[in-house]
């Protein structure tokens, strides 16, 4: 692991903050590292409001498409809700969907087949809305780049509304309506919101036209909240509002699916990392293993014994899904290893029998072990498919864009994506790609990264420190939990391994006569280094430890040298 410590902010600018909002210089520099300097940005960033968030009629096209929307009520028309098979797109989905179902009765929702459609609009799905008397489409979380299937829907009488928020292309499809913060010509004020983000602010303008109010809408913020931590978009901005709110309704009164999903889970207070690792690989795992649509069920669902039988279904799919991405992992670590690769810049395999549903996963796994811009590709009809997935600092869409050549279609974000190509084109494409990388990386990023806020004492350790660390959450990227490094650090001398395979690090860390409880997960392999009173210097954040009805402060190592 590569430590960086962040420069020091400017010590008059710290000091003036302290002294404004009367807290101590660590916290200061904390808030200043994240821009924000002044007594009003505080307030902001501690009291999330909801006037902090934006008029929907801002976003390009939104007026043309609640106008569309409306219409279709009006005149009876039968409305697809149509979107992508993962967290964002079957959260979009079930946030549209239930929202519309209350202005009428002719809503049905479509997610595409992950195996015979494929990502994103397809023909089947056009087809199919055709087949069935249906004259407009909402598609969310993809659309973006789907320029033929909307010609080829127009052609059928069937009109669109694109709400995305992937990168556009040169052309944008000519659809009815395209909402997306990211289009070069919409000046909606923030750019980051995810594919269900796009979705709310559509229910925000549709909401408009029935004198609701942000406040009628909370009930959905449930939805937004989880999205945006399983899509790993900032959680800055109008997101952080969005998943400040959204974290209350989905402690205080969830939708009845999350209530179904949560119902074996024993936490009194989830975050938004326990809605990453604990309800989006279950919502996940239906698109992966089954159908996307299995997700959408569940979350529109309002009979608790119903969902509570698809929460255990989706439960089993979960299981499934671990069995077969550990299985997956391991014969591409194989693969790896036989071909010599691992010296390389990029990491890519291929496995025609690979399943599709959990490449991604796999290629994120691949990438924690050698941190390598890495692609998972398997059979997919007649062509090969893959998933991206890119290491800290690196643009692994801008890479894929410069591959072009050999790719049929590609989309996603900076750190992952998917794409499509002939078979034949496999060996050139990874020989581009490991030339793309190699020549446009810094050998720096080729390293894990632990980017350390600033160096602490134990001392400074308190709970009213700790009571002020709290309000910075939710954490996520652009706002990611303070990281702290203390150096001449001493084990008490009852450190030791722990697990089921000893692969974690207990001890109690002590300096200047303080000692603290601290928990290092998968750093077991570092326990000679904390033995025989050596000192040691420890970069973690901080946590509330709770057992047996106490509660204590303690580390959660990152790594320790």
């Amino acid at each position: 692991m590569r430590w960086t410590l962040q420069p020091k902010p400017d010590a008059s600018i710290t000091e003036h903050l302290a002294k404004t909002l009367n807290v101590d210089l660590i916290i200061a520099s904390l808030l200043v590292q994240r821009g924000i300097t002044t007594f009003d940005q505080a307030k902001k960033f501690f009291r999330p409001s909801l006037k902090d968030i934006h008029d929907p009629f801002l976003m390009k096209d939104m007026d043309k498409a609640t106008a569309r929307i409306l219409k279709a009520i009006a005149n009876n028309e039968n409305i697809m809700v149509y979107g992508d098979y993962d967290v964002d797109g079957t959260t979009s989905v079930a946030l549209l969907s239930s929202y519309l179902k209350t202005l009428s009765d002719r809503i049905t929702t479509y997610i595409p087949d992950r195996y015979n459609e494929g990502y994103g609009v397809s023909y089947i799905g056009i087809d199919y809305a055709h087949d069935n008397d249906i004259s407009l489409i909402v598609v969310l979380d993809c659309g973006i780049k789907a320029i033929e299937k909307v010609a080829y829907a127009k052609k059928k009488g069937i009109d669109f509304i694109i709400c995305d928020h992937h990168r556009p292309g040169e052309k944008i499809p000519d659809a009815i309506a395209v909402l997306n913060p990211k289009r070069k010509d919409c000046k909606y004020p923030y750019k980051e919101l995810c594919g269900c983000g796009v979705g709310f602010k559509l229910i925000q303008g549709l909401g408009v036209n029935y004198h609701q109010t942000i406040e009628d809408l909370f009930p959905y913020l449930d939805l937004v909240v989880t999205a945006i931590g399983a899509d790993i978009v900032p959680i800055t901005g109008e997101n952080r509002v969005l998943a400040y709110y959204g974290l209350q309704v989905i402690n205080a009164n969830p939708r009845i699916g999350f209530r179904a999903m949560l119902s074996e889970v024993k936490k009194e207070t989830l975050t938004i990392t326990d809605l990453v690792f604990i309800i989006a690989p279950r919502i996940n795992a239906a698109g992966r293993m089954k159908h996307g649509l299995h997700a959408v069920n569940l979350l529109t669902e309002e009979n608790l014994d119903i969902a509570l039988q698809y929460a255990t279904e989706i439960e089993l799919y979960n299981s499934k899904r671990k069995d077969t991405d550990k299985n997956i992992t391991q014969k591409a670590l194989v693969q790896i290893l036989q071909n010599k690769e691992e010296e390389k810049y990029t990491t890519v395999v291929y496995e025609e029998n690979w399943h599709k549903g959990v490449i991604g996963i796999v290629a994120s796994r691949l990438t924690e072990t050698y941190y390598r811009p890495t692609l998972v590709f398997t059979k997919s009809g007649s062509r090969l498919a893959a998933s991206a997935r890119s290491v800290k600092g690196f643009d692994v869409y801008n890479a894929l864009e410069a591959c072009s050549e050999h790719i049929e279609q590609f989309g996603g974000h900076k750190y992952a994506a998917g794409l499509t190509l002939e078979e034949k084109q496999y060996l050139p494409f990874k020989q581009k790609f490991e030339e793309v990388v190699s020549s446009t990386i810094e050998k720096k990023m080729l390293t894990p990264e632990i980017a350390i806020d600033t160096i602490l004492e134990l001392d400074q350790i308190t709970s009213k420190f700790y009571r002020i660390l709290k309000q910075f959450a939710p954490y996520g990227p652009g706002n990611m939990a303070p990281v702290f490094m203390t150096k001449g650090l001493k084990d008490t001398g009852y450190g030791k391994c722990v697990g089921s395979d000893k692969k974690h690090l207990k001890c109690r860390v002590q300096k200047n006569g303080i000692a603290i409880e601290s928990i290092g997960f998968n750093l077991g392999s570092k326990y000679d280094l904390i033995t025989k009173e050596q000192y040691f210097k420890a970069v973690y954040t901080i946590d509330e430890n709770k057992w047996n009805g106490d509660i204590s402060l303690q580390l959660k190592l990152k790594d320790i040298n």
